[in-house]
């Protein structure tokens, strides 16, 4: 039986390793430093398109069009070569949208690497414009924040479950907890249970993984994307470039006041 469990594990850390090893690295090299970028290979079209359309150049001689402390910076933007100072531009481009990858495993912390998109009421599908893409930079929160968040997101579901699964019981609760506190826990175990199932399958609930709560208390990042963009990426170098491009200057529409051009994209594999 112990060979057995040795060569699963040898077998789900050879698969693991080998698509981290697919991993590409995109190297963008700006005229305020360098950021190095892991693509994930398992958000294959949205990391293919990227490759592709880096490789061709499109991007190189673009600026990041839009910045917002605390939020992401956003470039890549076709309309942005050879822009003229303070034009507005960063419309992007519906013919390059591809459908979103959406993975519950990748969230927006600090140096997510996101598609962007036009809004639902024109993009139900959530469709990513490949043209361009953004950096989260983000927030740091405290760890009371997320509790705060999460309780008004799923109070009225938990409202909804409370008067479905205790309220019909709450007098017999009541007697439970004095005559027989045993039982009166084991219930409450099962009533919480169902209440966190109706929480779980309710549109736009809110339930904040370790894993994000660990990210969004320490580096950051912008939480209320998740679920909502496609993800296809992460900084793995350049966070203090990342920084100083969202802490420029900016005109009423977002663009910086000086110029963040993207020299080259390079792949590396």
């Amino acid at each position: 039986m112990k060979k057995i469990y040795c060569l699963l594990f040898a077998g789900c850390f050879s698969a693991t390793f080998m698509m981290r090893a697919q991993d590409k690295t995109a190297v963008i090299t700006t005229n305020m430093g360098t950021m190095k970028v892991r693509l994930y290979s398992d958000v294959p079209n949205h990391s293919r398109t990227f490759v592709d359309r880096a490789t061709k150049g499109d991007f190189n001689g673009t600026l990041f069009t839009r910045i917002i402390k605390d939020f992401m910076i956003q470039g890549g933007a076709p309309d942005s070569k050879n822009a003229p100072a303070g034009a507005r531009v960063g419309f992007g481009n519906r013919n390059a949208e591809i459908m979103p990858e959406l993975r519950e495993h990748y969230f927006h912390k600090k140096g997510a690497f996101v598609a962007p998109r036009q809004n639902d009421d024109i993009n139900p599908q959530k469709k990513s414009d490949m043209s361009q893409f953004f950096i989260v930079q983000g927030k740091v929160y405290r760890p009371g924040e997320l509790d705060t968040l999460q309780r008004a997101a799923n109070m009225p579901a938990r409202r909804k479950a409370m008067d479905e699964f205790y309220q019909p019981v709450r007098e017999e609760m009541e007697a439970l907890k004095t005559a027989n506190p045993v039982e009166y826990n084991k219930r409450v175990v099962e009533i919480n249970a169902k209440v966190d199932s109706v929480i779980r399958a309710t549109p736009g609930h809110l339930l904040f993984s370790g894993e994000q709560i660990e990210a969004y208390t320490t580096i950051g990042g912008s939480h209320h994307l998740d679920g909502q963009y496609t993800i296809f990426g992460e900084l793995t170098e350049g966070f203090d470039v990342l920084d100083q491009i969202a802490a420029l200057p900016k005109d009423s529409h977002d663009r910086p006041k000086k110029d963040v051009r993207i020299i080259h994209i390079i792949i590396e594999q």
